[in-house]
């Protein structure tokens, strides 16, 4: 196990990339995921469920305070990345140091309200990053530029906003032009799908969250955002 250095990408690939957490999630949850991606990495307490999925994790990030020592055990040492700061979540850890056009998150829901917190928190502090979160039922993802997002007629589709911003969409029951979203205030939970919605959004900030069933098309919608669609990292130091 070693420390890392600031920004130093553990895991660099232009295929999208599994990450498991110690959230509440299932071995299938793990499987469904790799199906889409070629290789798994462990935020801390995930390495668990991992080994239970059957799956070789490319690496373990984390402080470790999460993982007992058998887990750990069965994996080699040269893929065990110990990062002791902590001004950062596990999850933060891993993103700071995956380089991927998509991150499958599994892992990261359930639980601690406050753990799931920060993991939105994290989804627009890495808002450069293309990031799914996998809950029991629903999907979660931060709402890049541009993208049309592969809904059905009758998806429940709700927007909430973790900053000031606003946008345009198309194929939603409430059209949001004119609308100015802010988490202190216009919010836009519960909308419908007529079918696909097209969403353009003006500053980064907005979360969107539709059904888990729409997964697998969801994943490919995000690797389709091209990179002018796709913001660019926020201004603020990367924790490392």
């Amino acid at each position: 196990m070693h420390e890392n250095e600031m920004n130093h990408k553990i895991v660099n690939t232009l295929e999208p990339i599994t990450l498991v957490g110690g959230g509440v999630a299932q071995v299938n949850d793990v499987k469904q995921a790799l199906l889409l991606s070629k290789q798994c990495v462990v935020a801390d307490g995930g390495l668990g469920l991992v080994l239970a999925a059957g799956a070789t994790p490319a690496a373990v990030i984390g402080d470790f305070d999460s993982v007992n020592t058998a887990e750990l055990g069965q994996v080699r040492q040269n893929l065990l990345h110990k990062i002791t700061e902590q001004d950062s979540t596990d999850f933060e850890k891993a993103l700071n140091h995956i380089q991927s056009p998509a991150i499958l998150a599994v892992g990261f829901t359930g639980g601690r309200l406050d753990h799931q917190m920060a993991v939105l928190n994290a989804l627009v502090t890495h808002c450069d990053q293309m990031i799914v979160v996998i809950g029991e039922t629903e999907l979660v993802m931060h709402v890049p530029k541009d993208i049309v997002l592969p809904t059905e007629s009758g998806d429940v589709v709700s927007l909430f906003p973790m900053a000031p911003t606003s946008g345009a969409s198309e194929g939603l029951k409430w059209p949001i032009a004119g609308l100015e979203f802010d988490p202190s205030g216009k919010i836009g939970t519960s909308n419908q799908a007529l079918g696909p919605v097209h969403l353009r959004m003006n500053a980064p900030g907005m979360l969107a969250i539709i059904p888990r069933a729409r997964f697998d098309t969801l994943v490919q919608a995000v690797l389709a955002v091209p990179p002018e669609a796709r913001w660019s990292a926020p201004q603020s130091p990367v924790r490392a």
